[in-house]
Protein backbone atom coordinates (compact mmCIF):
# COMPACT_ATOMS: atom_id res chain seq x y z
CA UNK A 1 0.00 0.00 0.00
CA UNK A 2 1.32 3.46 -0.69
CA UNK A 3 1.73 5.74 1.61
CA UNK A 4 -1.30 8.07 1.60
CA UNK A 5 -1.35 11.81 1.02
CA UNK A 6 -2.93 12.78 4.55
CA UNK A 7 -0.12 10.96 6.47
CA UNK A 8 2.48 12.87 4.80
CA UNK A 9 0.48 16.00 5.44
CA UNK A 10 0.09 15.16 8.79
CA UNK A 11 3.56 14.00 9.39
CA UNK A 12 4.94 17.49 7.64
CA UNK A 13 2.78 19.66 9.82
CA UNK A 14 4.02 17.91 13.49
CA UNK A 15 0.48 17.76 14.09
CA UNK A 16 0.45 21.64 14.88
CA UNK A 17 -3.05 21.56 14.61
CA UNK A 18 -3.51 22.92 18.40
CA UNK A 19 -5.78 25.54 17.76
CA UNK A 20 -8.46 23.83 20.05
CA UNK A 21 -6.73 24.67 22.85
CA UNK A 22 -8.79 27.03 25.12
CA UNK A 23 -8.02 30.97 23.75
CA UNK A 24 -6.41 32.82 26.43
CA UNK A 25 -8.28 36.13 27.44
CA UNK A 26 -5.52 38.65 27.08
CA UNK A 27 -4.84 40.79 23.99
CA UNK A 28 -1.97 41.86 22.20
CA UNK A 29 -3.47 44.35 20.61
CA UNK A 30 -6.76 45.78 18.97
CA UNK A 31 -7.76 46.79 15.31
CA UNK A 32 -10.33 49.11 14.94
CA UNK A 33 -11.77 47.02 18.57
CA UNK A 34 -11.40 43.89 17.27
CA UNK A 35 -9.24 41.85 19.67
CA UNK A 36 -6.07 40.06 18.36
CA UNK A 37 -5.85 37.17 21.13
CA UNK A 38 -2.13 36.11 22.93
CA UNK A 39 -3.33 32.44 21.57
CA UNK A 40 -2.49 33.09 18.60
CA UNK A 41 0.90 34.59 19.45
CA UNK A 42 1.29 31.72 21.39
CA UNK A 43 0.60 29.47 18.35
CA UNK A 44 2.82 31.43 16.02
CA UNK A 45 5.48 30.75 18.81
CA UNK A 46 5.21 27.05 19.34
CA UNK A 47 5.32 26.51 15.54
CA UNK A 48 8.51 28.55 15.22
CA UNK A 49 9.63 26.87 18.22
CA UNK A 50 9.36 23.34 16.53
CA UNK A 51 11.55 25.12 13.48
CA UNK A 52 14.39 25.54 15.91
CA UNK A 53 13.81 29.28 16.44
CA UNK A 54 13.85 30.22 19.82
CA UNK A 55 11.24 32.55 21.56
CA UNK A 56 12.67 35.82 21.90
CA UNK A 57 11.40 39.61 22.42
CA UNK A 58 12.25 40.37 18.75
CA UNK A 59 10.99 37.20 17.32
CA UNK A 60 7.44 38.12 19.82
CA UNK A 61 7.43 41.64 18.26
CA UNK A 62 7.28 40.87 14.80
CA UNK A 63 4.68 38.42 15.47
CA UNK A 64 2.32 40.52 16.79
CA UNK A 65 2.76 43.20 13.82
CA UNK A 66 2.35 40.66 10.97
CA UNK A 67 -0.94 39.74 13.43
CA UNK A 68 -2.07 43.31 13.57
CA UNK A 69 -1.19 43.43 9.40
CA UNK A 70 -3.39 40.58 8.63
CA UNK A 71 -6.41 41.58 10.94
CA UNK A 72 -6.04 45.34 8.62
CA UNK A 73 -6.37 43.62 5.46
CA UNK A 74 -8.89 41.01 6.81
CA UNK A 75 -11.28 43.80 8.06
CA UNK A 76 -10.72 45.39 4.36
CA UNK A 77 -11.31 42.18 3.00
CA UNK A 78 -14.38 41.54 5.01
CA UNK A 79 -15.99 45.09 3.75
CA UNK A 80 -15.43 43.97 0.47
CA UNK A 81 -17.49 40.81 0.84
CA UNK A 82 -14.68 38.75 -0.32
CA UNK A 83 -15.19 36.20 2.35
CA UNK A 84 -18.40 35.33 0.74
CA UNK A 85 -16.73 34.80 -2.44
CA UNK A 86 -16.57 31.49 -3.84
CA UNK A 87 -12.92 30.31 -3.89
CA UNK A 88 -12.47 31.61 -0.76
CA UNK A 89 -15.27 30.16 1.15
CA UNK A 90 -13.94 27.03 -0.76
CA UNK A 91 -10.08 27.67 0.79
CA UNK A 92 -11.55 28.24 4.15
CA UNK A 93 -13.18 25.37 3.76
CA UNK A 94 -9.98 23.12 2.79
CA UNK A 95 -7.89 24.56 5.69
CA UNK A 96 -10.48 23.83 8.37
CA UNK A 97 -10.48 20.21 7.11
CA UNK A 98 -6.59 20.15 7.24
CA UNK A 99 -6.62 21.35 10.74
CA UNK A 100 -9.61 18.63 11.61
CA UNK A 101 -7.45 16.01 10.36
CA UNK A 102 -4.53 17.13 11.87
CA UNK A 103 -6.06 17.58 15.38
CA UNK A 104 -7.49 14.11 14.98
CA UNK A 105 -4.03 12.33 14.05
CA UNK A 106 -2.82 13.95 16.87
CA UNK A 107 -5.48 12.70 19.55
CA UNK A 108 -5.18 9.18 17.60
CA UNK A 109 -1.24 9.17 18.16
CA UNK A 110 -1.42 10.42 21.97
CA UNK A 111 -4.02 7.31 22.76
CA UNK A 112 -2.16 4.85 20.55
CA UNK A 113 1.45 5.29 21.19
CA UNK A 114 4.21 2.99 19.95
CA UNK A 115 5.86 0.98 22.64
CA UNK A 116 8.56 1.21 23.38
CA UNK A 117 8.72 -2.47 23.59
CA UNK A 118 7.38 -2.76 19.56
CA UNK A 119 9.58 -0.46 18.48
CA UNK A 120 12.85 -2.78 20.18
CA UNK A 121 11.00 -5.87 18.32
CA UNK A 122 10.96 -4.09 15.05
CA UNK A 123 14.31 -3.32 15.16
CA UNK A 124 15.43 -7.00 15.96
CA UNK A 125 13.01 -8.19 12.95
CA UNK A 126 15.08 -5.65 10.81
CA UNK A 127 18.32 -6.26 11.88
CA UNK A 128 17.63 -10.21 11.25
CA UNK A 129 16.48 -9.32 7.63
CA UNK A 130 19.68 -7.78 6.92
CA UNK A 131 22.16 -10.18 7.99
CA UNK A 132 25.95 -9.71 9.07
CA UNK A 133 26.37 -8.60 5.55
CA UNK A 134 26.31 -6.70 3.10
CA UNK A 135 27.14 -6.71 -0.98
CA UNK A 136 28.09 -4.31 -3.92
CA UNK A 137 26.69 -5.29 -6.98
CA UNK A 138 25.39 -4.51 -10.30
CA UNK A 139 22.66 -5.49 -12.17
CA UNK A 140 20.68 -5.23 -15.87
CA UNK A 141 16.54 -5.36 -15.39
CA UNK A 142 15.01 -5.80 -18.91
CA UNK A 143 11.16 -7.35 -19.00
CA UNK A 144 11.57 -10.23 -20.88
CA UNK A 145 13.61 -13.09 -20.28
CA UNK A 146 14.92 -14.01 -23.57
CA UNK A 147 16.57 -10.61 -23.12
CA UNK A 148 18.30 -11.33 -20.35
CA UNK A 149 19.36 -14.79 -21.33
CA UNK A 150 21.02 -13.19 -24.52
CA UNK A 151 22.85 -10.84 -22.33
CA UNK A 152 24.17 -13.01 -20.02
CA UNK A 153 25.65 -15.14 -23.10
CA UNK A 154 26.85 -11.39 -24.28
CA UNK A 155 29.00 -11.09 -21.15
CA UNK A 156 30.65 -14.57 -21.18
CA UNK A 157 31.96 -13.34 -24.48
CA UNK A 158 33.26 -10.43 -22.68
CA UNK A 159 30.88 -7.19 -23.58
CA UNK A 160 31.05 -5.11 -20.55
CA UNK A 161 28.59 -4.94 -18.31
CA UNK A 162 28.29 -1.52 -17.78
CA UNK A 163 28.33 -0.90 -21.50
CA UNK A 164 25.26 -3.09 -21.88
CA UNK A 165 23.79 -1.80 -18.40
CA UNK A 166 23.94 1.71 -19.97
CA UNK A 167 22.25 0.71 -23.23
CA UNK A 168 19.37 -2.10 -22.01
CA UNK A 169 18.81 -1.66 -18.86
CA UNK A 170 15.21 -0.89 -17.66
CA UNK A 171 16.62 0.68 -14.25
CA UNK A 172 16.93 3.90 -14.51
CA UNK A 173 18.15 4.68 -10.91
CA UNK A 174 21.06 2.26 -12.10
CA UNK A 175 21.77 2.41 -15.41
CA UNK A 176 23.48 5.56 -15.55
CA UNK A 177 25.64 3.89 -13.34
CA UNK A 178 26.82 1.10 -14.83
CA UNK A 179 23.96 -1.10 -13.77
CA UNK A 180 26.36 -0.40 -9.89
CA UNK A 181 23.44 -0.72 -6.96
CA UNK A 182 26.46 0.52 -4.40
CA UNK A 183 26.98 -1.39 -1.03
CA UNK A 184 23.58 -2.59 0.42
CA UNK A 185 22.41 -5.99 3.05
CA UNK A 186 20.46 -8.93 0.77
CA UNK A 187 17.55 -7.96 2.77
CA UNK A 188 17.13 -4.40 1.20
CA UNK A 189 16.60 -6.25 -2.05
CA UNK A 190 12.99 -8.08 -2.82
CA UNK A 191 13.67 -11.67 -1.95
CA UNK A 192 14.50 -13.46 -4.82
CA UNK A 193 17.00 -10.64 -5.92
CA UNK A 194 18.55 -10.51 -2.07
CA UNK A 195 18.48 -14.93 -2.18
CA UNK A 196 20.24 -15.44 -5.58
CA UNK A 197 22.91 -11.92 -4.45
CA UNK A 198 23.66 -14.03 -1.61
CA UNK A 199 24.59 -17.54 -3.36
CA UNK A 200 27.04 -15.62 -5.70
CA UNK A 201 30.51 -15.03 -5.84
CA UNK A 202 32.74 -12.01 -6.37
CA UNK A 203 32.84 -11.70 -10.34
CA UNK A 204 29.73 -14.24 -10.64
CA UNK A 205 26.91 -13.86 -12.87
CA UNK A 206 23.27 -14.84 -11.97
CA UNK A 207 22.40 -17.44 -14.62
CA UNK A 208 19.79 -18.11 -15.05
CA UNK A 209 18.16 -14.52 -14.74
CA UNK A 210 16.68 -13.56 -11.94
CA UNK A 211 12.78 -12.86 -12.01
CA UNK A 212 11.31 -10.53 -9.63
CA UNK A 213 7.91 -8.48 -9.81
CA UNK A 214 10.04 -5.78 -12.06
CA UNK A 215 11.12 -8.06 -14.18
CA UNK A 216 14.05 -10.09 -15.21
CA UNK A 217 17.41 -9.48 -13.87
CA UNK A 218 20.99 -10.00 -14.63
CA UNK A 219 23.30 -9.69 -11.38
CA UNK A 220 26.80 -9.54 -10.75
CA UNK A 221 28.71 -9.87 -7.45
CA UNK A 222 31.67 -6.91 -7.11
CA UNK A 223 32.50 -7.39 -3.10
CA UNK A 224 31.11 -8.19 -0.12
CA UNK A 225 32.06 -7.07 3.20
CA UNK A 226 30.99 -7.28 7.12
CA UNK A 227 27.70 -5.28 8.08
CA UNK A 228 27.29 -3.72 11.23
CA UNK A 229 23.56 -2.56 11.49
CA UNK A 230 23.29 0.75 13.24
CA UNK A 231 22.29 1.28 17.27
CA UNK A 232 18.76 1.24 18.27
CA UNK A 233 19.18 4.18 19.22
CA UNK A 234 20.24 5.78 15.83
CA UNK A 235 17.44 3.91 13.65
CA UNK A 236 14.70 4.86 16.37
CA UNK A 237 12.88 7.58 14.86
CA UNK A 238 12.78 6.26 11.53
CA UNK A 239 11.37 2.97 13.17
CA UNK A 240 8.93 5.06 14.87
CA UNK A 241 7.88 7.32 11.95
CA UNK A 242 7.55 3.62 9.33
CA UNK A 243 5.34 1.90 12.29
CA UNK A 244 3.20 5.37 12.57
CA UNK A 245 2.62 5.36 8.74
CA UNK A 246 1.91 1.64 8.84
CA UNK A 247 -0.59 2.34 11.36
CA UNK A 248 -1.78 5.43 9.93
CA UNK A 249 -2.62 3.07 6.64
CA UNK A 250 -4.36 0.91 8.20
CA UNK A 251 -6.54 3.43 10.39
CA UNK A 252 -7.78 5.34 7.02
CA UNK A 253 -8.34 1.97 5.64
CA UNK A 254 -10.74 1.22 8.58
CA UNK A 255 -12.20 4.28 8.38
CA UNK A 256 -12.86 4.54 4.46
CA UNK A 257 -14.57 0.71 4.87
CA UNK A 258 -17.03 2.05 7.62
CA UNK A 259 -17.86 5.31 5.41
CA UNK A 260 -20.75 5.80 2.93
CA UNK A 261 -19.25 6.52 -0.07
CA UNK A 262 -21.06 7.53 -2.91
Amino acid sequence: MKTSPILMLALAASFAAATFNAQSADAVAKVNGVTIPQSRVDLLLKNNAAQGQPDTPELRNRIREELITREVISQEALKKGLDKSPEVTTQLEIQKQIFLVNAYLQDYFKTHPVSEDTLKKEYERQKSLLGDKEYKARHILVKQENDAKQIIAQLKKGVSFEKIAAEKSEDQGSKGRGGDLDWSAPGRYVPPFGEALKKLKKGQLTDPPVQTQFGWHVIRLDDERAYKAPGFEEVKPQIQQNLQRQTLDKLIGDLRAKAKIE
